[in-house]
């Protein structure tokens, strides 16, 4: 065997030929119980017709059935940690001789595990203020308003007005036509072709507006175009928010008083930050531990990595309504453009395990059961039902593993030596 790296390999292998032959035979044999051949009853042509007018295939059943079952004899003599698959070349396979063939591989990285207790980190405890709480409360009253009408007058900012628009240029294929769209007047989610349009305006009037699209608009078939619109206004109304007091906190759920809702706010608050914060911190010393080991990453893990990173893009693309099918991949040009970060993504996993091998960090079947149940209530199906889903899937050992290393990363923060941004950074 050869090193052409750290931890790619290449090996010569032979299959004798007594293991060949008897290979060979069973082939044979088998072929002959399901051949039908004219002039033969089924399971009677003669052996040597069907090795003669089946030799090719006959061939090609034996290499494909030895040659993956002597690499992995040898690699588990050996103790080769081997990753994906072998690139197998150079198969010498003549009658009664031994099969010869060369296969190159990886192996997993072999290196010492660093320091990864108490690394520094920049890490400071969220604070959460009245303003802060405020924010969310209004944001609250802003999901429960009510759009009352109000009577014909010029369109002022802070309006709603409702309209009926249906594209007349700029749009491939059929027009983009809604009959009741509100539009808020002024507002900043607002595109500001149809605030300047629409201002000034009443109820009754029409209009043609063209409205440049930013190219990361949400709808696909408006992202990036400039589309002429014809708006006719059907009517005016103002939003009205409910009431903040008691009432209102009742409404929202185990309250009894504003000042409870108030305590509840916060308390959500802080662990939103806390989470937030805490994710960036363990992203820090994740990124600390990638940069203090130096190995080499196989890259059958890299080539799964960026698959796994354009499959998750491509979910996210499908959720905003993109035909992910019409999507052009040139996957030379992204395995060009993420190599690197997958590269790191991949070193990261791998010190991860080995920290967990290091401190003996097992899944416990509760942790996995509570997943599962979490699904289950989210998918509204039967806890058994989607565990079998899960484990046909393979998504249940996924969740094992992520769980695994969230375990990791707790202890990584948990034994991290936090300092302010400002003392890290000095």
């Amino acid at each position: 065997m050869s090193e052409t790296s750290q931890i790619k390999r290449t090996t010569e292998i032979t299959i004798p030929v007594a293991e060949v032959q008897a290979e060979t035979d069973r082939v044979v044999n088998s072929l002959q119980q399901k051949v039908r051949l004219q002039g033969f009853r089924p399971g009677k042509a003669p052996i040597s017709i069907i090795r003669s007018r089946f030799k090719e295939d006959i061939r090609q059943e034996v290499v494909e059935k030895l040659v993956p079952k002597a690499f992995r004899a040898r690699a588990e003599k050996e103790d080769w940690k081997v990753v994906g698959n072998p690139n197998v070349t150079d198969v010498h396979f003549h009658d009664n001789e031994d099969i010869h063939f060369k296969a190159e591989f990886e192996v997993m990285p072999e290196f010492e595990l660093g320091e990864y207790r108490g690394l520094t980190v920049p890490y400071e405890e969220p604070v959460v203020n009245e303003e802060d709480v405020d924010k969310r409360i209004e944001t609250l009253r802003d999901g429960r308003a009510d759009y009352v009408n109000i009577d014909p007058r010029p369109i002022q900012d802070g309006d709603h007005a409702v309209v009926a628009l249906k594209s007349t240029a700029g749009i491939d294929g059929e027009p983009v036509e809604q009959e009741e769209v509100m539009l808020h007047v002024g507002g900043e989610h607002t595109i500001a072709a149809y605030t300047e349009a629409l201002r000034g305006r009443e109820p009754g009037a029409e209009m043609d507006v063209e409205v440049e699209y930013p190219e990361d608009y949400g709808a696909e078939k408006l992202a990036g175009k400039k589309v002429t619109f014809h708006l006719t206004v059907k009517g005016l109304r103002k939003k009205e928010l409910p009431e903040l007091n008691d009432e209102f906190a009742q409404d929202l759920g185990d309250f009894q008083t504003v000042a409870e809702l108030r305590e509840e706010i916060r308390k959500t608050l802080v662990r939103e930050r806390e989470a937030v914060a805490q994710s960036e911190a363990k992203n820090k010393l994740v990124d600390q531990l990638v940069d203090a080991h130096s190995f080499e990453v196989p890259d059958a893990f890299i080539d799964r990595q960026i698959q796994a990173n354009v499959e998750s893009r491509l979910y996210e693309l499908a959720g905003a309504g993109v035909d992910v099918n019409k999507l052009d991949l040139k996957w030379d040009e992204i395995r060009k453009a993420q190599g690197e970060r997958a590269a790191r993504e991949v070193k990261a996993s791998i010190l991860l395990d080995k920290i967990a091998d290091r401190e003996a960090i097992e899944v416990l079947n509760h942790e996995i059961d509570r997943e599962v149940a979490t699904i289950a209530r989210r998918e509204r199906q039967a806890i058994p039902t989607v565990r079998k889903t899960l484990e046909e899937n393979g998504t249940l050992r996924r969740i094992a593993m992520q769980i695994r290393t969230n375990k990791v990363l707790n202890l990584l923060f948990e034994q991290s030596r936090k300092v302010a941004s400002e003392a890290a950074s000095s």
